[in-house]
């Protein structure tokens, strides 16, 4: 049977996709960790499956962030995208999908964004 035609193939079709993807997620945990860690600015998760990751950031931050990404040319999934009518109220929350991007294209992004995270909470602090 070809692949993709019974559960067996599913589960290789899986596995062979993990391979492309899961460098890419562990890549921006490291950076996350590595750029964030120690600030008590935000949060993430590391998922074991699907094609995001969840950033929790400190309340008021998400929109600003969004919109340096943006301006800078990162794109990045808007704030409040995960919550009905893209509405988050704390606007706190994006959502990261890395799995398109080259190791080398997430390498910019994610210097742009945790630049972005540092600004917005020295913008926050200052006023």
């Amino acid at each position: 049977m070809s692949a993709g035609k019974d559960i067996e193939g599913v589960h290789v079709h899986m596995k062979k996709h993990r391979e492309l993807i899961k460098p890419k997620f562990d890549f921006v945990d490291r950076v996350l960790h590595e750029e964030l860690d120690g600030l008590d600015i935000a949060k993430w998760t590391n998922p074991k499956g699907g094609y995001f990751i969840n950033l929790e950031l400190n309340q008021g931050m998400a929109s600003r962030v969004w919109e340096l990404c943006k301006n800078a040319g990162v794109k990045i999934t808007p704030a409040g995208s995960t919550f009905p009518y893209g509405k988050d109220k704390e606007d706190k929350f994006l959502r990261l999908a890395p799995t398109y991007p080259s190791i080398n294209e997430l390498e910019q992004a994610m210097k742009c964004l945790c630049l972005a995270i540092k600004i917005t909470y020295y913008e926050k602090i200052e006023k």
